[in-house]
Parts: structure tokens; sequence; C-alpha cells
């Protein structure tokens, strides 16, 4: 029975969303999954007894009341096209009205360091000036504030967990998935450099345990908290550990930003990562300890485990071609 779920993940197909709901199944927990196509879901949550499954228009707010029926908890999961981050606000107002009529008790946005812009001291924390510079910065602040904005309003509560760039086990969206592809086929990775400059990415499974343990603290919600990374490394370490595991030489093809304009002119969404760029020059590394002061330590996989486990399974993705004896 659906509604026998209190918890429900929107936006669950993505990797982020497979990493919460194997915590909550972990856990012992009944969850509820909602996206726009169903038979992607099945294929990722249908073998979890644990998991019910919902199909939702983010665009209609009686379908999001519908797929939020019954819920104690949502967590918002969303994405856009990176070419139509204008949606963000609009879909996340959808919601929140979808959220209040279905009688949702406690919402959690998967938030960026998007919102804050260029950083002005390091490590950031939560108090730090959000002021970004970029359309899509601007976007997420405006995204963040609905939800800022709705807690103690209509029976809500919310709470925003910012998170750095991320990768991880057939995350294919991470921004170093290209190197665990080369290294795993023995071809050229494509990068966005500079590659030599520290960086922070958050390992996707270890952000599940973290979301259900907040699902369940009540004084987290009335705030923004940070979920950082095992500290910080560089595109070039990674790539370097990658080859050196699957005992092949470094092959890396790295683009700057004006390659990026060049190539942007033929592909979209190399196009839209020119604004974003500052991120690569200067980025912004996150002070979590505001979280582990509340829910205690967090369980970080350090990068040299992530990064075997993110090439092992990209080397498991790879098709068995060998010919089966007779």
């Amino acid at each position: 029975m659906e509604n026998a779920a209190q918890i429900g993940l929107f936006g669950a197909a993505g990797a982020a969303g497979r990493s919460i709901a194997h915590a909550l199944s972990v856990a012992g927990r009944r969850y509820r999954v909602i996206g726009r196509g169903r038979e992607a879901l099945q294929a990722s949550f249908g073998h979890d007894p644990l998991a019910a499954i919902a199909g939702w228009n983010p665009d209609d707010p009686a379908s999001i009341a519908a797929a939020a029926a019954g819920l104690q908890t949502a967590v918002y999961l969303v994405g856009v096209p990176y070419h139509q981050f204008e949606q963000h606000p609009l879909l996340m107002q959808k919601t929140l009205d979808g959220l209040r009529a279905a009688g949702v008790q406690r919402l959690i946005l998967i938030g960026t360091v998007y919102p804050y812009g260029r950083a002005r001291s390091l490590p950031v924390t939560e108090s730090h000036p959000r002021e970004p510079h970029t359309f899509k910065g601007k976007m997420r602040l405006a995204q963040e504030n609905l939800v800022i904005d709705a807690h103690g309003r209509n029976g809500l509560e919310t709470l925003v967990l910012r998170l750095p760039d991320f990768y991880g086990p057939g995350v294919d969206r991470s921004l170093v998935h290209g190197v665990f592809e080369g290294a795993a086929h023995g071809s050229r990775a494509q990068m966005i450099g500079p590659i030599d400059v520290p960086h922070e990415f958050v390992f996707m499974p270890d952000v599940g345990p973290v979301v259900e343990r907040l699902s369940r603290t009540p004084e987290a919600f009335g705030r923004v908290l940070h979920l950082a990374g095992a500290g910080t490394t560089t595109q070039r370490a990674i790539a370097e550990r990658a080859y050196a595991l699957a005992q092949r030489e470094p092959k890396l093809m790295v683009a700057n930003k004006t390659m990026l304009r060049v190539m942007g002119v033929f592909n979209p969404l190399l196009r839209e990562m020119v604004e974003m760029h500052y991120l690569l020059t200067d980025p912004v590394i996150l002070d979590d300890s505001a979280l582990t002061k509340l829910i205690g330590p967090v369980m970080k996989t350090s990068y040299e485990a992530g990064i075997a486990q993110s090439l092992a399974a990209a080397q498991r993705a790879i098709p068995q071609t060998g010919v089966q004896p007779a």
C-alpha cells in the first residue's frame, strides 16, 4: 500500500535518489519514489519490497498533492535541463503548493553551492553571503528562498542541505565521470580544466545515510546545513589514481574555458557550463561542522576507496563481447 510510506523522494531516478533510497531500505523504512517515468523507477527500485512507486507531473500541483498523499516527509531532488534553470523556482513553488495541500509536514531540499557565488573565504560556512553572480546561481537562490521562507507556514517545516560536486559508481553527471570511463576503456578521458586546483567532491553513496538521519532529526528543520566531501583533492589526482588502478597510463584531454566557449557552439551543455567555470578556478569548499555537531560523526569514503569503487562500476558496465565456447 503506497500510503504506508512516510517519506517520499521527489525526482528519485537520479544518483542522489538511489543513494537515499538505499539508506532508507537499509534502515528498514518504507519509502515512496516519485518521478515522471514509472518505467525508470521500476527498473531502479522495483526489486525493493520497501519501495512504493508513484508517477507525477511536477507542473501540476494536483498531481504533486496526489503523489504526496500520506507522506510525513518529502525529499526534493528534482533536476532540470542545464539550459532551463529558470524552471527551478517555478517547479519548487508548485511542489510547495502540492505538499501543503497533501498535509506534508517536512521538506528537505538537496541543494548546491551555486547560491553562494564566489567564495569570500574558505572553508565556506552556512553564514557565508549568498550573492550569486551567475544566472544559474540566481535561480538556485530563488529556489532556496522559497523553501526557507516556507518554514513554519501551513504546518510545514523545511531544511536545505547543500552539497558540493559529487561522484561515485554509475554517477554519469559527475565532473569526473569521464575519468572512470576512460580508465575502464583505455581511452582518452575528456575533462574540464584547470585540473590541478584543489577541489571537493562528495561520494554519492555517503549522502543517503546523512539524509536518512536528518529526516528523523526534528531539530534539523528550519536550518540550512552543509555536507562536505572527504577533504580536497584535484581532478588530476583522481585521474592518475583511476588509470593506475586500471593499470594504464593516463590519457587526458583537458578543455579550458576558451575551448568550452568554442565547443559550446555545437554542444549546448558545454555552452551552459561556461558561466559556472569559476567553480573550477575558485572552488567553493564547504565546512560541515554544523552538521556533525547536530547528528554526530558522518562516515565519509576516502577518495582512494571512492575512486576504486567508481572505476569498478565503470569496468562492470563494459559489454562482454567474448565468444562463448560451444
